[in-house]
């Protein structure tokens, strides 16, 4: 009997470990296309990003799969042919399928706030992380002092890390830069009355303690409104900054949208309890209405 041909798109946890459980399963040929040559592990990002090492959030996806029947491809994949159970890539490649998983993770999401595309860091991928540090050390070297205000936007789990993490850091940094004796200003923006919006409130009392312990300055309930060069408008008043880090939105991987998928609530691929879009398609991970 001939194997099936199951196609997983996505290199983060649901496509590598779709992979990994199916190559065990001697009815299946399976083909993991990623637009990234690594898995990366987003719970170590912001740890990374605050002076870790690069190699505790990613592993090269031919390590995973090196002793595993998996075919890795590096590819983008853009259109989707259901009839014709194909997938056009970024490269021009088709690739033909029996069976779709598509696990393709989210994408950054800046509710159509002006400027913070082209004006905010983020720490959601290493080459967001890169390019953090990368503006961070530059400065430091242009300038000799630090930003005036090192602005965090987001009062979710990602931020509060980041912003608890940042002014050991820099002070970390600016040692090695020979720029002592000089105060670091950290802001952490939250557009929610208070931090961890979804957590009990006796939680967000004990993490605000903590970080205006630390140094960090709150600015809850307070609305970002646009983005420049200069700084950061938020709740009717201006944050002079030049480092200006976005944590806050994510939205469906475009993908779904661009290819005609049928949405659930907030956005996620309609999906049924076996995580069917279709007969043959499956949709997981961040990308279903689960």
């Amino acid at each position: 009997m001939a194997r099936q041909k199951v196609l997983v798109v996505g290199g983060g946890f649901g496509g590598v470990k779709a992979a990994l459980e199916l190559a065990e399963d001697n009815r299946f040929n399976v083909t993991l296309v990623s637009d990234k040559p690594t898995f990366q592990y987003f719970p170590t990002l912001c740890r990374t990003a605050t002076g870790g090492l690069t190699e505790q959030s990613q592993v090269p996806l031919d390590t995973m799969f090196a002793n595993r029947p998996v075919d890795v491809v590096l590819d983008k994949v853009t259109k989707l042919d259901k009839k014709a159970h194909t997938l056009t890539a970024a490269s021009g490649k088709t690739y033909t399928y029996d069976i779709l998983i598509l696990a393709l993770g989210v994408v950054t999401n800046y509710f159509g706030i002006k400027g913070l595309a082209e004006y905010s860091y983020g720490i959601k991928s290493i080459e967001d992380i890169t390019r953090f540090k990368d503006h961070i050390h530059q400065q430091l070297t242009d300038t000799r002092k630090p930003d005036l205000h090192y602005v965090v936007v987001g009062g979710g789990p990602t931020g509060i890390e980041l912003a608890g993490a940042l002014p050991s850091y820099l002070h970390r940094i600016m040692k090695n830069h020979g720029v002592n004796g000089r105060s670091v200003h950290v802001d952490l923006v939250e557009g929610a009355p208070r931090l961890l919006p979804r957590m009990p409130k006796s939680t967000s009392r004990k993490v605000q303690k903590r970080l205006r312990n630390l140094g960090v300055h709150l600015h809850l309930g307070k609305p970002v409104q646009g983005a420049s060069a200069d700084g950061l408008m938020v709740g009717g008043k201006p944050i002079q900054s030049h480092t200006i880090i976005w944590t806050a939105g994510m939205a469906n991987n475009p993908f779904f949208a661009e290819n005609g998928f049928s949405f659930g609530p907030r956005g996620k691929v309609a999906v049924n309890v076996y995580l069917q879009n279709d007969d043959n398609i499956y949709v997981i991970g961040d990308n279903a209405n689960t």
